[in-house]
């Protein structure tokens, strides 16, 4: 029943895999149903409460007033006009916050949730343009806003360094690029790329990004004595628990963060100031407290994806197969965080060369800590690969999809090991039949309607399959046969809630209708972050562990009388709301049997997933290519996508409409990279300029065309389920293939993003 694999090690430090025992994997295609998400009527009927919407007597609601320089000193911090303002209820600073200790970053602990490690108003030191410098409470939230505008602060300055030019001179490589090496190097890449006989040699460069998810970044909070309930807008329900308990010195025990609903994360919904803040002020006023952040509030506080330079360099010779690989760079970041935005990644995987040398540094910045971005590393790397790919393809008169087929790898081109499961190129066919890429011409600027120049661009999409350890799940089987599964994971509109209902009633073999899956609150079984594209993975390996708990319970509950009596765990299988022999259809009892013969109520089981060893044993990632076409203007540089493929090879999908709309919505924003995003860095004041989405500019529906997905739903054998991640992969080769269209379009190569119209005039 296990769902790990049998690892054999017949020589030092080689693998020998075996498929994975999962026995779902041999009802393939009973997941995959299109069904509706279930949190769906809530939301309509307005019954789905969010984090700024549950109600406390006697509440309190705040506000922040955010510092405005980016490195120095308050020298005088003015409240008395803000204190004496209508409804005011308390003005918090450094100087009368409660002590708390700083936040750990995070992966630095299995409470660690820090974007920064920072300490929170705590001292008179300023290390951003927007670090908060107040919060006020007031009665209203009107009074709290106006109340925070008559602050007034002084600052001593200090030298800081806001200019990446500047910053890129003192450059530092870090000791991993998150659990991997920050250089790779195998064989000379650099002499290889010297005497190759077809080269590419580029600089690509991607801006600063923000979030902006429709939901604003909110937490209601309550203290009870020591206790702190917390309802917030999170993607870390156990890490944002631990940390606060941290942070305020309590056991974990005592901090209840729950979060069921979430309007729209993509790597935001962390834990920043504004929960910690909350939670101090709270626990000064002795009230409970409310805070939500305005749109300019969450440039201000909510970190983004940093800005990034790359070099890609490929040397192939006549016939396409790579000599060389070269990719490194550089990012900001802040001394105080650890997110280097890790686009050397893709590079690592995708391609098979003799060489390669892949490195990656950070540049130190005084400005807001950056933070992980739907698909942080990938969707801006495989931005500079993929074009890359796309200008060597052009140079040696290759269709690009043909110079894919020809670098395609056996085995993971870096780590040696076996693929998992590769669909890559049939990705590319399928496609490609699908786009009619067959109408594209080799060379730009070929087609044309009107001032409309048309081109078709593609890339790969690549993310990589990870599985959290120690996440757990609660099975509770009723006597009238509903099952309920517990974990504290979450749903920000993914639709996990569906799949894992799904999957729930395959694998326990009742109705659908039958399954509840309750999540979304810390006080449930250690969950899983939402994020890494982890979930999915993560939360079936655990359901996987408690149903083996499951069955084993209800042999030992069927006892002697039973027809299960003195079957193993291996020589049954859960159908048609019972429990069986494999193959013997007659030694079968259903659950209320069972549970009415033990005069039991209901039986509660409860697992912990495995190790994930599959990920020590195989490289596995989900694949995809992106087909794009543009239409440019020739008058003014207006760049219209026109239509748009995806075509994914992420493993058995586990509900189709769920996972289109999660390609889709990829998709879209990988458009919004490509061609309008960038959060302007003001280098002079280290200040974010366009910190509202009047100025910050996200696709619209006008922006985007109709999107074809196509999947394989092929089921990788080491997987849960067979179902690898895809909530990030969709961005992933957007960017890339819209300036590889673009190109063939125009015949100009836009290597720095966004791709606005002064590029193209």
């Amino acid at each position: 029943m296990s769902v790990q694999s049998d690892f054999k090690n017949s020589k030092p430090g080689r693998w020998q895999p075996a498929v994975t025992s999962d026995p779902l994997l041999r009802k393939h295609g009973a997941l995959g149903q299109p069904i509706s998400r279930i949190d769906g009527p809530l939301k309509v009927q307005g019954k789905a409460l969010f984090a700024a919407e549950f109600a406390y007597g006697n509440l309190c609601h705040a506000a922040l007033a955010y510092s405005s320089i980016a490195r120095g000193r308050i020298t005088s911090l003015d409240t008395d006009a803000a204190e004496k303002a209508p409804g005011v209820v308390l003005v918090m600073t450094y100087k009368n916050a409660p002590r708390m200790k700083a936040p750990s970053l995070m992966m630095s602990s299995p409470t660690a949730a820090g974007a920064s490690d920072l300490p929170v108003m705590q001292n008179d030191e300023i290390h951003w343009n927007g670090q908060p410098v107040a919060l006020v409470l007031g009665e209203t939230q009107e009074q709290a806003d106006y109340a925070a505008s008559l602050i007034e602060v002084d600052y001593a300055s200090l030298p800081a360094v806001t200019s990446f030019a500047d910053a890129k001179k003192k450059p530092r490589q870090l000791e991993t690029v998150l659990g991997e090496p920050p250089v790779l190097e195998i064989g000379d890449a650099e002499a290889a790329l010297l005497s190759s006989q077809v080269k590419v040699d580029g600089i690509y460069r991607t801006p600063r990004q923000n979030h902006n998810a429709i939901e604003l970044h909110a937490a209601t909070v309550a203290w009870n004595g020591d206790e702190l309930r917390v309802h917030d807008a999170s993607q870390l329900l156990d890490l944002t628990a631990g940390q606060l308990a941290d942070i305020f010195g309590i056991d974990k025990s005592k901090v209840r963060v729950s979060s069921p609903f979430v309007g729209g994360g993509f790597g935001g919904k962390c834990l920043w100031d504004h929960q910690i803040l909350a939670c101090a002020a709270a626990k000064l006023a002795k009230r409970p407290v409310r805070i939500i952040l305005s749109r300019e509030g969450v440039f201000r506080l909510v970190g983004g994806r940093t800005v990034t330079e790359q070099r890609v360099a490929l040397g192939a010779n006549s016939d396409g197969k790579l000599d060389a690989l070269i990719h490194t760079g550089i990012v900001a970041m802040t001394l105080h965080n650890s997110c280097p935005e890790q686009f050397t990644f893709p590079a690592r995987h995708l391609y098979a060369a003799k060489t390669f040398r892949i490195a990656q540094e950070v540049a130190d910045m005084d400005m807001l800590a950056n933070t992980f971005m739907r698909a942080p590393g990938e969707s801006v790397g495989t931005f500079a690969l993929e074009s890359a790919i796309d200008e060597l393809s052009d140079k040696l008169g290759l269709d690009p999809i043909e110079l894919r087929r020809r670098i395609e790898p056996e085995k993971d081109p870096t780590s040696g090991k076996p693929f998992s499961s590769r669909h890559l190129i049939e990705a590319y066919e399928k496609g490609a039949e699908k786009f009619g890429w067959h109408r594209r011409t080799q060379k730009p600027r070929q087609r044309r309607e009107g001032e409309w120049l048309i081109g078709m661009g593609c890339a790969t999409a690549t993310y990589p399959y990870y599985r959290f350890p120690g996440v757990s799940a609660r099975i509770r089987l009723a006597a009238d046969g509903n099952v309920t599964v517990s974990t504290a994971a979450h749903d920000m509109g993914m639709g996990t809630a569906t799949a894992q209902a799904q999957h729930v009633a395959v694998r326990l073999g009742v109705p659908l209708e039958r399954v509840s899956f309750e999540y979304g609150d810390s006080s449930l079984p250690r969950g899983v972050i939402a994020g890494g594209s982890t979930q999915t993975a993560s939360i079936g390996g655990a359901i996987i562990a408690a149903t083996e708990v499951f069955i084993e319970e209800l042999i030992k509950l069927a006892g002697n009388d039973s027809p299960l009596a003195g079957l193993s765990l291996d020589e049954v299988e859960l159908r048609d709301g019972g429990i069986g022999h494999r193959s013997d259809v007659a030694r079968f009892e259903t659950y209320h049997s069972i549970l009415s013969r033990s005069r039991r109520e209901e039986l509660v089981c409860q697992g912990e997933a495995a190790a994930p060893a599959e990920m020590e044993a195989f490289s596995m990632h989900s694949y995809g290519a992106q087909f794009c076409e543009v239409r440019v203007s020739e008058i003014t540089g207006e760049t219209r996508v026109s239509r748009f493929v995806g075509s994914f090879d992420a493993g058995h999908i586990l509900n189709a409409k769920t996972a289109t709309s999660q390609f889709k919505g990829g998709i879209v924003m990988g458009i919004g990279l490509a061609l309008t995003e960038e959060t302007n860095f003001d280098e002079r004041t280290g200040r974010i300029v366009n910190a509202s989405l009047a100025e910050y500019h996200v696709p619209v529906q006008m922006d985007v065309p109709q999107i074809d997905i196509l999947f394989s739903d092929e089921a990788d054998p080491q997987a849960p389920m067979g179902a690898r991640g895809i909530g990030e992969i969709g961005i992933t080769g957007v960017g890339a293939a819209v300036a590889n269209a673009v190109y063939n379009a125009t015949g100009k190569r836009i290597r720095d993003l966004p791709i606005t119209l002064d590029k193209l005039i």
